[in-house]
């Protein structure tokens, strides 16, 4: 689960990490009441789940009410798409924060690497930057240091680490116990990311946390009842949110054609197969093993609420799942839903023959059945181009 940056930074309060005064407003009296109280100059900056605000226009300085005014109503109800086509995502509220003296503006994270099995901090003295860039403009600048998963975290690994960055001598101190706090909280948290670009230092020689984005792992959250609460407010997408509401995997992507698999695996197989015929899915959906009938329609509901989706293709392998099943979820989900797109379909499996037999007794407009993966693939695609 994905934190917005000003509940990042609640979390970061939490565990003595700095961060800028601030309050988050909904509406534009709000934003402008909160300006007055915490001073100018501030930074009104929209809440949501992508990078790139600032030059999406999310992100705006006021030095007076007038100013703040004007910000809060450009911001409000904007929408912002993300540095690589996300979105767009509508922004519903707003975070005003004090200004900072910078000095100087560094990049940290703690975040879980996967291949090594361990976690990984990072720190460089190059902020402002997204992590990929700072490796690939000067890659000795990105200092990277393992914790072993008995071991720990503490000042003497977080100053030779900071060391290591070319940290200036005087910064180090407040710098290695900035990063022994984040390692905390990402402990604490149950979190997989933890990263703050830019971490300034002041003029003033304080290390502060001027931004947030902090991912927690879900299977975590009945430890976090303070976080599983925030969970429902959390999709900006109404898809996902759609999907979250009824208990359904669902991730959104760029492209126009809607995808539901029965199976993490099946549904990876199928994106590669429809990319491999030359389309670009919208989603996926995992309705899982054992799908029932009703969870077919609350698929089909998600899926076909997205206006890019031009073709929806549904790829089952029974097993646990029935296909009679599916074939019933189909019927009741098209006079349900009212499907306005093709539809695809290639069952497989227990019953296939039975869901089969059901789908050509209903006569369903716009119902495409094919026997391989390969074959509905292609013929997915080929109705996502024409209804292009």
């Amino acid at each position: 689960m994905d934190l917005l940056e000003y509940q990042g930074k609640q979390l970061f309060a939490r565990h003595d990490v700095a961060v800028p005064s601030g309050k988050v407003a909904q509406e534009v009296e709000q934003a402008v009441a909160a300006a007055e109280e915490i001073g100018y100059p501030c930074a009104i900056k929209a809440q949501v789940l992508i990078g790139g605000r600032g030059k999406a226009g999310g992100i705006k300085i006021a030095k007076n009410a007038d100013e703040a005014r004007e910000a809060a109503e450009a911001i409000i109800g904007m929408d912002i798409s993300g540095p690589r086509g996300e979105g767009p995502f509508r922004v519903d509220q707003v975070w005003i924060e004090g200004g900072s003296d910078i000095e100087s503006e560094y990049y940290a994270s703690v975040i879980l690497d996967r291949s090594e099995k361990k976690t990984l901090v990072m720190l460089s003295t190059t902020g402002g930057m997204n992590v990929e860039e700072i490796a690939e403009k000067d890659p000795e600048a990105l200092v990277r240091r393992h914790v072993d998963p008995n071991g720990e975290f503490g000042v003497s690994e977080a100053t030779e680490l900071v060391e290591a960055a070319g940290v200036p001598a005087d910064h180090v101190p407040a710098t290695a116990d900035l990063l022994v706090k984040l390692h905390a909280a990402y402990e604490a948290e149950d979190a997989t990311l933890i990263e703050v670009n830019p971490l300034v230092v002041t003029k003033s020689g304080e290390i502060v946390a001027l931004d947030s984005k902090v991912t927690i792992d879900p299977s975590a959250l009945f430890r976090h009842p303070e976080l599983e609460e925030l969970s429902s407010a959390m999709h900006d997408d109404p898809q996902e949110a759609m999907a979250a509401e009824r208990g359904l995997t669902y991730v959104k992507l760029d492209g126009d054609i809607g995808i539901l698999g029965n199976g993490a695996g099946l549904c990876m197989s199928t994106l590669d197969v429809v990319a491999q015929a030359g389309g670009s899915p919208a989603n996926f959906l995992d309705a899982g093993g054992g799908s029932k009938a009703e969870a077919i329609v609350d698929a089909l509901e998600v899926i076909s609420s997205d206006p890019k989706v031009k073709a929806i293709l549904f790829n089952i392998f029974g097993g646990i799942t029935r296909c009679d099943e599916v074939a019933g979820g189909i019927i009741e989900a098209s006079k349900k839903v009212g499907l306005e797109v093709p539809l695809v379909v290639r069952l497989d499996g227990t019953n296939s023959e039975e869901g089969l037999a059901m789908l050509a007794d209903a006569g369903l407009e716009d119902l495409h059945v094919e026997g391989t993966m390969l074959g509905a693939a292609a013929k997915v695609v080929e109705l996502a181009e024409a209804g292009s």
